[in-house]
């Protein structure tokens, strides 16, 4: 048999990456828009379980392959949406990016709708590039935005959020920068120095700091203020005598870098 005949095997839906304390990983399945299937959702959640627990891995960013970043449910598997044969869910997936110890960028490279949505918005910080569109879309299929809006509406003002879920427009990045749902909008030959640039950024702080500012941010809204006053001092309090602060007061107090900050971090912008 002639190897041009032979059957090319499928891509990886997923594709992962870790250099310089960076995973990247990389929704693959352009030619699907990278659309949440059991297996992609799977591959995803295991890499976000492995970049939490990887010593190596101070930042994780997530990223796409083609001009989506993801159209949200497979709607060409069965039920989507009705649960999930997979071995995680998309809850599963929400949850992971937003309980990860380690900041996660979302790199949009392309449109982002409905369950594409709630990705970027539960990532800590996401940068898209400004020629695509993002918009929840799911109305004019005959379904809500049930899910996702766990994670998007915290992060909006009710009216634009009833203005974008009831209507189903999509939205240029930049007015989802204006609602919330994005952090930053860019040309898209700047989107890797803007996503570098944050990347860099968190790189100065403590790893046990940015996953107790992961925790702030996710549980300090849901707490009553007795509960949060109560919580929060203990955390600092626990945070002051880790060898960490430690490390970063003395290094603080000598001008010099924290230990866990590579020379070449160290003589980049603040």
């Amino acid at each position: 048999m002639r190897y041009s005949d032979m059957a090319e095997p499928d891509p990886a839906p997923v594709l992962s990456e870790i250099a310089d304390g960076i995973c990247t990983i990389t929704l693959n399945v352009p030619d699907r828009k990278n659309s949440l299937s059991p297996e992609l959702v799977d591959q995803v959640c295991e890499l976000l379980q492995a970049g939490a627990t990887d010593d190596d891995v101070r930042v994780i960013v997530l990223t796409n392959a083609g001009t989506t970043f993801c159209a949200g449910a497979d709607l060409k598997s069965t039920q989507p949406g009705a649960g999930n044969p997979g071995k995680h869910s998309f809850v599963d997936l929400c949850r992971m990016i937003q309980q990860s110890p380690k900041p996660v960028i979302g790199r949009i490279d392309g449109h982002a709708t409905g369950g594409g949505v709630g990705l970027a918005a539960a990532c800590d910080i996401s940068v898209m590039r400004d020629d695509a569109k993002i918009g929840f879309t799911e109305v004019r299929i005959g379904v809500a935005p049930a899910i996702i809006s766990v994670v998007c509406l915290p992060k909006m003002r009710r009216a634009d959020a009833a203005e974008l879920f009831l209507t189903g427009e999509r939205i240029s990045p930049e007015r989802a920068t204006e609602v919330g749902l994005i952090n930053k909008a860019v040309p898209g030959e700047y989107l890797d120095g803007a996503v570098d640039g944050f990347v860099q950024k968190i790189m100065k702080g403590g790893p046990n700091a940015l996953a107790a500012s992961k925790e702030l941010i996710n549980k300090v809204p849901d707490m009553s203020e007795d509960d949060a006053y109560a919580w929060t001092a203990e955390l600092s309090a626990r945070l002051f005598t880790l060898p960490e602060a430690q490390d970063g007061i003395q290094a603080f107090r000598d001008r010099t870098p924290a230990p866990w900050i590579s020379s070449s971090d160290a003589t980049s912008a603040d």
